[in-house]
């Protein structure tokens, strides 16, 4: 059962669930998605693929690309973040991940978290991230 007054409509996350929150923008090139909130939804092992390109050409259709595999092991409490694979121009060489593992009052709603569990430097290089 989901408390879910008339204003507000629950929204449901399976255990597991990896969730980037990027900061708010209003067009794709605004400025670098970075940091990066990545909600973790504890209760059950889950994976997400993060992908990212130039945001405004179609280089994409030819392989112009980056993606960054996540892995939460619920069992060790331990969050695996792959090698980068791929490139594209003006791809950060560095990423901030703000680690937030869901829990009651915390990392809730549509805003920032106000306090990561974790927070994470990535250069592109595979890391494990122990909780």
């Amino acid at each position: 059962m989901a408390d879910a007054p008339i204003d507000k409509i629950p929204l449901l996350v399976r255990a597991g669930s990896i969730l980037p929150m990027g900061p708010f923008i209003q067009y794709a090139a605004e400025k670098p998605a970075d940091p990066i909130e990545l909600r973790i939804y504890p209760g059950a092992n889950g994976d997400f693929l993060l992908y990212e390109d130039e945001n405004d050409t179609y280089d994409y259709e030819k392989g112009v690309f980056a993606t960054i595999a996540f892995h939460w092991d619920d069992g060790k409490r331990q969050l695996s973040i792959g090698a980068r694979k791929g490139s594209y121009p003006g791809m950060p060489t560095k990423r901030s991940f703000s680690v937030v593992i869901v829990g009651p009052d915390h990392g809730a709603g549509i805003a920032d978290t106000p306090k990561a569990d974790q927070m994470v430097q990535y250069s592109g290089e595979q890391q494990r991230v122990q909780f």
